[in-house]
């Protein structure tokens, strides 16, 4: 076989595979993205606690890591669903927080879930036309993680809200280029596991949406 058909159907066969890795990203992030919200749903009406709340993000933590090592059997995606799982309900006690917090709390719910989704959307389509190669922002998103957690743990005493106003924007803008990101490196092949592509983009919008509703709650009046 020439030269230049090797080459064309090695193209042909990466297009295919990054094609099948979106579709089964997307379908399971969906399906995922549900079941979260069926569980934030159901926190809200059991009026779950902090404690709770706590005990799900560490189970969630341990679920990463356990998603992880089975990323390539089917169990990874039984256990994809208990981590998203365990992340909604954890968001239970912030989202009753905002309901008995704030008149208006149920819409401020509704608008960042919308602005979430019109973020997500936006971005993602913006990446799929461009097909935009993003590997060097790695770095810098890093660094801006690590800038905001190490704020975040300075207010825990310093209890600014000019601060955490700071914290909640960047955190918004870093999360919108993580999204970017990971898409970015399904296009071009640097995540090949659609279960681990699930959750880097499911991890993205949960963190975009928290920070959207501390914005809106920034600038509601409280009960």
């Amino acid at each position: 076989m020439p030269l230049n058909e090797t080459t064309l159907s090695q193209r042909e066969a990466s297009l295919l595979s990054t094609h099948s890795v979106l579709r089964n990203t997307y379908l399971l992030l969906s399906l995922t993205l549900l079941f979260s919200a069926a569980a934030a749903g159901y926190a809200v009406m059991t009026q779950a606690g902090f404690g709770s709340s706590i005990v799900a993000f560490i189970l969630s933590f341990i679920l990463l890591f356990v998603t992880t090592s089975l990323r390539n059997s089917a169990w990874g995606i039984l256990s994809v669903f208990a981590f998203t799982g365990c992340m909604g309900y954890s968001l239970g006690p912030m989202l009753n927080a905002f309901i008995r917090g704030y008149s208006n709390g149920g819409q401020l719910i509704l608008t960042a879930l919308g602005g979430t989704g019109i973020t997500f959307f936006i971005s993602s389509l913006y990446v799929l036309t461009t097909k935009k190669e993003l590997s060097h922002w790695g770095k810098f998103l890093i660094i801006g993680m690590v800038i905001c957690l190490v704020a975040l743990l300075a207010n825990i005493f310093l209890k600014m809200p000019a601060m955490q106003l700071a914290i909640s924007t960047l955190l918004t803008l870093i999360s919108t280029m993580l999204i970017l990101y990971d898409t970015s490196r399904i296009i071009h092949n640097g995540e090949r596991n659609y279960i681990m592509a699930t959750i880097s983009l499911y991890i993205d919008i949960q963190m975009l949406f928290q920070n959207l509703l501390m914005l809106l709650g920034s600038f509601n009046n409280r009960n």
